[in-house]
């Protein structure tokens, strides 16, 4: 990898479904150890770009990059293979399994010679896991449903981070907590850069985004308004991007 490679780069990305553009010449790079937020009214194309990040949807026209190297996804198990995860506002948990099973979900253990789950050892390393990053909860043998919203998230942000090797994306990751559990989940996305990742967040809080972003990107209408370094610019500047009113 090239000292000034980016760890993700979109040029000139465009989406369209049929005769509707979602998305029109965006472009971006995301660096390791950054949090950039993507801010934009309903409708702006935030879904959409998160899932041609992810995987989901390929872009009708541009070019995505990795490590500076050119690439593409057939769908969203080969952006999960090139250390891709999402977290999204669903969380995708399983809730009547356990944290444990929950967090190698599609990627069980298994241990010979019959191929049976290797229970021990994905409880073991599960609860290392929200050790290391301090997730608030009983045991990795807790089953889901017995865990506030808080827990959850951060449980669907743990396993985000167990197999991300490049780019963590964040669906308003505390849109339905409270204040506490939303300063809780707060602490483990600014933890996240310790760990060298990529990090791109969509969040309708405007607070939430100048507390954690490096960088702010500004939608509007499928359209790249511009974009912003955190600390020099102002929510009053951003709400203009956004809305397009001065």
């Amino acid at each position: 990898m090239a000292p000034d490679a980016k760890v993700l780069s979109l040029k000139n990305i465009h989406k369209s479904f049929g005769g509707v553009v979602a998305i029109q010449d965006f472009s971006l790079d995301l660096e390791a150890g950054e949090i950039v937020a993507l801010v934009g009214d309903n409708g702006a194309g935030k879904s959409t770009l998160i899932k041609i990040v992810s995987g989901v949807y390929s872009p009708t026209s541009g070019e995505i990059s990795l490590d500076g190297r050119p690439t593409s996804f057939s769908d969203a198990s080969s952006a999960r293979a090139k250390g891709i995860e999402v977290v999204y506002q669903d969380l995708a948990l399983a809730d009547q399994q356990p944290v444990y099973m929950n967090m190698f979900l599609g990627r069980e253990l298994t241990k010979p010679p019959f191929g049976l789950l290797d229970k021990a050892r994905m409880l073991r390393e599960s609860q290392d896991l929200v050790d290391e990053l301090d997730v608030r909860i009983p045991s990795a043998g807790s089953t889901i449903s017995e865990l506030s919203g808080g827990q959850r998230q951060g449980i669907a942000i743990a396993r985000a981070t167990a197999w991300a090797s490049k780019l963590i994306l964040l669906d308003e990751p505390t849109a339905a907590l409270g204040v506490a559990e939303t300063a809780r989940v707060e602490e483990q996305i600014a933890a996240l850069k310790a760990k060298n990742l990529a990090i791109l967040i969509i969040s309708h809080s405007l607070d939430q985004v100048f507390r954690l972003s490096d960088r702010i990107c500004v939608l509007r209408r499928g359209e790249q308004i511009g974009i912003r370094e955190t600390a020099k610019t102002d929510k009053n500047e951003i709400v203009s991007m956004i809305t397009g009113v001065a």
